[in-house]
């Protein structure tokens, strides 16, 4: 319900989730990856060179690419073919991947680097509360959509950044009191578990500004559940928020 819920607060502007898989479709000059791709293959499909295509998604070695992630297959600015070439060969991409590039699966947390995906998102993230991780992100795995930060009941709750507040209450089951923060086109945040709700929906806010207060989990455990959407599609947040609190 979350899922379809962030969605549409992005009508407009995000890719509709689809039904079967939870993954929107790719929209345009992107590429949805499915569990098995290796960059170089889809280098190879696309007809782009691996380090044109590890460029342009601020990848490096070993090229580690995640099921249901949005690839850049165009150029930045948009002049599609200008770079692009013949297939690369078979030794090549096998030579690259060296057997690390493969899409992790499911079964597997991703490994973040903090505020990796920060910059290509054009959005200036801070974290939502302070406290260590209790429970990571997972791609792929419906029940690990975001993390869940240790805080104290009564603690602040702050935007993670600047946008618009699109939902603001206690209809989805399992989430609490949940708000909702719409941060341009593509992106999306979203808080659960609080106790008391500060903001309405339509209300702007800022990066920091006080937007709940903290509560508890059903297990009685003072979390925040904490998401960021990118296209729909929920992508780990640490790889947005900044290494240091």
């Amino acid at each position: 319900m979350l899922t379809a819920l962030l969605a549409g607060c992005g009508a407009g502007g995000l890719a509709p989730v689809d039904s079967r898989d939870g993954y929107g479709p790719a929209p345009p000059g992107y590429y949805r990856i499915r569990s098995g791709d290796t960059l170089s293959e889809i280098a190879e499909r696309k007809g782009i060179r691996m380090s044109t295509l590890a460029a342009w998604n601020a990848l490096g070695p070993p090229y580690g690419i995640f099921a249901g992630d949005l690839l850049r297959v165009e150029p930045p600015d948009g002049s599609a073919g200008a770079i692009r070439t013949a297939s690369t060969p078979t030794s090549a991409r096998s030579a690259a991947s060296g057997g690390v590039e493969a899409v992790r699966t499911s079964a597997r947390t991703s490994a973040a680097v903090a505020g990796a995906d920060a910059a290509s998102s054009g959005i200036t993230w801070s974290w939502p509360v302070q406290g260590p991780i209790k429970r990571g992100f997972r791609t792929g795995d419906r029940t690990r959509q975001g993390v869940r930060i240790a805080a104290g009941e009564g603690a602040s709750v702050a935007a993670a950044a600047d946008g618009t507040v699109v939902y603001s209450g206690s209809g989805l089951k399992g989430y609490g009191n949940l708000i909702i923060v719409k941060h341009n086109a593509r992106y999306l945040s979203a808080y659960g578990f609080n106790r008391e709700l500060l903001v309405r929906e339509g209300d702007r806010v800022k990066r920091g500004q006080r937007v709940a207060i903290a509560g508890r989990a059903a297990n009685g455990e003072g979390l925040l559940h904490f998401e960021i959407r990118r296209n729909g599609v929920a992508v780990d947040p640490l790889r947005f928020l900044p290494p240091s609190r």
